[in-house]
């Protein structure tokens, strides 16, 4: 019997992604047994140096509106009121390479975690420290988290997710692939509703689609 997953490439401060956030939950509970899902982070900014300007919340503020209304989710847009965030991604998306380190079965909920964290509680997932708190908060033994968020080879496997994303010709999140005998197919390059999805993918799992 062919072995078959999907690779779901996100970032955990992409709004997009939080909105799909929902629809991959509702596919590793329906498929998960058969096809499971498998995490990897793109590095929507990460490096980020710059404090974001006017112009830059304004375009982030106008993202955050059109997810909102295109898949329901939450978001607290007092965030738009602080001064002097960076909008650097990489220590976020080290953190979900951290938890897929620690138990790669929570990879995709506290991708989620961090996911709420960020958008409706504006805590600041680019700092080590909060994140270290952020997960504690969802289950983590906080020093153990620390220490392997600012490990080395946590860096460099975080930098392998990036590499491997663009090497993919990846270049929007969230892009979700079914891979079948390490045969990887495009699922969705970008926001989907699960009425779009659900179908194709069943038909996919079945081994008729």
């Amino acid at each position: 019997m062919s072995e078959k997953h999907f690779l779901y490439v996100a970032d955990p401060m992409c709004s997009w992604c939080w909105g799909f956030s929902p629809v991959i939950d509702r596919i590793a509970e329906t498929f998960g047994r058969t096809a499971p899902v498998r995490v990897m982070v793109g590095g929507l900014r990460p490096g980020t140096s710059r404090a974001m300007r006017d112009k830059d919340k304004d375009y982030v503020r106008n993202h955050w509106q059109h997810v909102h209304e295109a898949s329901g989710q939450s978001f607290e847009f007092a965030f738009f009121d602080l001064d002097g965030f960076v909008y650097d991604t990489e220590p976020a998306c080290r953190a979900v390479v951290t938890a897929r380190k620690l138990d790669a079965a929570k990879a995709l909920p506290f991708l989620a975690h961090l996911h709420r964290a960020f958008y409706v509680d504006n805590r600041n997932t680019a700092d080590e420290n909060e994140l270290a708190d952020i997960a504690q908060d969802f289950g983590f033994d906080r020093e153990a988290f620390f220490e392997t968020l600012t490990a080395p080879e946590t860096r460099e496997e975080t930098q392998g997710d990036f590499w491997f994303a663009q090497q993919s010709g990846i270049t929007g999140f969230p892009t979700l692939l079914a891979v079948e005998d390490k045969q990887a197919r495009l699922v969705t390059a970008g926001f989907q509703t699960w009425e779009n999805l659900e179908a194709p993918l069943a038909g996919w799992v079945a081994g008729s689609a």
